[in-house]
């Protein structure tokens, strides 16, 4: 095993690191590194999901062409997962002088101090490595950044205690840019930045260096920039400086999931459902996930919900969490073993979804939660067309136009609800549909019944309220009822 070298002495005898060695920028290995990736067949962005043909191939491309770059998407489409999945693209770790601040090369430093330090040592300068992990640096942009948090400032106490003018370079504390200095510098939400230090980014961009309090201190760096931001913001007037705009390099606008199986997917990844130490185990059945998912599809649609804010991936996430989370408890209150989430576990989850939503003045009138169960509502009727369209359930409808009537409490217990599910002519020969059957238990086969009569309800071909439960209201014909026979008529001659 070979050892790591730990002075500069040992660096350059060792392989890659002899004094007539190519040294690559940051965006060179970079480039590098996605190339080889793509070579090999690698995924570039494991985990990312619904942007293999869009904004994946267009981040590989700014890479390739060492560009800084900018993601511009409304809130909860992963622009921060992707930048913070960039350092999979560095090596694996990179030397640098020991102690410095900018992590500076020992073959090319930078800083006054390591310059200082290497004359004075030599070979013997102690070496230590830098790992990729570290080598992202990211900041979010709010209006009390100051200039000197980014590019950094003198230090008087620095000064005062070395016994050095304010003027000296020895004296400067660096900021989270210079930081950053053969790494990755992201910024998170880049209008909020104030514009004179969106100004302070002229030359890093452009000439790829940076000075510090005005003093003549330049530090060529060698650092990636990225960028997030809200597309509206972005383009809006006072938010960002058009001169700072047109030196990014790519501009990639990123978007929700186009189709509901990539918006389940997403969510199944990130939501917290296997929920390990419980007391009760809980099954979610994929109609239980699609409607989840399409309540924010239809949202992202709905006038009253303002589009400019977007609705995140976040609220699905959340909200299926949530619907584990009911059916937990029910079973825990109920001593079940297992359990299976309901379509009454979703209108549980009300709290998860009225949150996530900004109003328009409208839907402020109607009430979020009005607009959440009407959302619900929707998401259960365009499921129900998925999974029964064409499927015989004019026996349970008549059954309500009967005069028949149920209200399964949310608390029942799953047996409890079966055993009332059951008396509903017609119902329990169609779960099959839903890709249930007597192996799924009480809990799967009471579950998929009640959704059925809930898409039923979402069809308006019955009704539900919170008194009655399920029934119609439709009257029931009129019996007929034996006619007395009338006496015969007189006949007057």
């Amino acid at each position: 095993m070979t050892t790591k070298p730990s002075t500069l002495g040992e660096l350059i005898n060792f392989p890659g690191y002899a004094p007539g060695a190519p040294r690559r920028t940051v965006k060179e290995e970079l480039r590098a590194n996605i190339l080889q990736k793509l070579e090999a067949g690698e995924p570039l962005f494991p985990g990312i999901h619904g942007y293999e043909e869009t904004v994946l191939p267009q981040i590989a491309n700014a890479l390739l062409a060492r560009h800084n770059f900018i993601l511009l998407g409304l809130r909860g489409q992963a622009k921060s997962r992707i930048l913070r999945g960039l350092i999979n693209f560095l090596d694996p770790e990179i030397p640098y002088v020991a102690g410095c601040e900018i992590h500076d090369n020992p073959q090319a430093p930078l800083c006054r101090a390591c310059r200082d330090l290497i004359a004075e040592k030599g070979d013997a300068t102690p070496i230590a490595w830098w790992t990729r992990d570290l080598r992202f640096v990211e900041k979010l942009a709010t209006p009390d950044v100051t200039i000197a948090d980014i590019l950094g400032d003198v230090d008087p106490i620095k000064a005062a205690r070395s016994g050095r003018a304010l003027g000296d370079e020895l004296t400067i504390h660096y900021g989270l840019l210079p930081r950053a200095n053969r790494g990755i510098f992201a910024v998170n939400e880049l209008p909020d930045l104030a514009g004179k230090i969106q100004v302070g980014l002229f030359n890093i961009m452009q000439e790829g260096d940076i000075q510090i309090k005005g003093y003549p201190v330049r530090l060529p760096l060698d650092v990636l920039l990225v960028f997030t931001a809200n597309p509206e913001d972005y383009t809006a007037r006072g938010k960002i400086i058009t001169p700072l705009k047109d030196r990014i390099g790519s501009e990639i606008r990123t978007h929700y999931p186009a189709t509901v199986e990539e918006g389940v997917a997403i969510t199944e990844q990130e939501a917290w459902v296997s929920r390990d130490g419980g007391r009760s185990a809980v099954d979610v059945p994929g109609y239980i996930r699609e409607v989840v998912e399409q309540i924010a599809f239809l949202a992202r649609g709905d006038k009253r919900i303002d589009k400019r804010s977007g609705v995140s991936q976040r609220l699905p996430i959340a909200c299926l969490e949530s619907v584990v989370s009911s059916a937990e408890q029910r079973a825990v209150r109920n001593h079940e073993a297992r359990s299976t989430a309901r379509i009454a576990d979703v209108y549980s989850a009300l709290p998860a979804i009225t949150g996530k939503m900004e109003l328009e003045y409208e839907g402020e009138l109607h009430g979020a939660e009005n607009i959440a169960r009407e959302l619900i509502r929707g998401a259960v009727g365009k499921v129900f067309t998925k999974y029964l369209e064409g499927a015989n359930l004019q026996p349970v409808i008549q059954w309500f136009e009967m005069g028949g009537e149920l209200k399964v409490p949310e608390s029942a217990p799953a047996t409890e609800a079966l055993a009332q599910l059951k008396r509903i002519q017609g119902l329990m020969e169609n779960i099959e549909r839903l890709n249930v059957d007597g192996r799924n238990g009480p809990s799967g086969m009471a579950a998929s019944a009640e959704f059925i009569l809930e898409g039923l309800w979402s069809h308006k071909r019955i009704s539900r309220n919170e008194e009655r439960g399920f029934h119609s209201d439709r009257p029931k014909a009129p019996e007929q009822r034996e006619q007395p026979p009338r006496p015969p008529r007189r006949q007057f001659n």
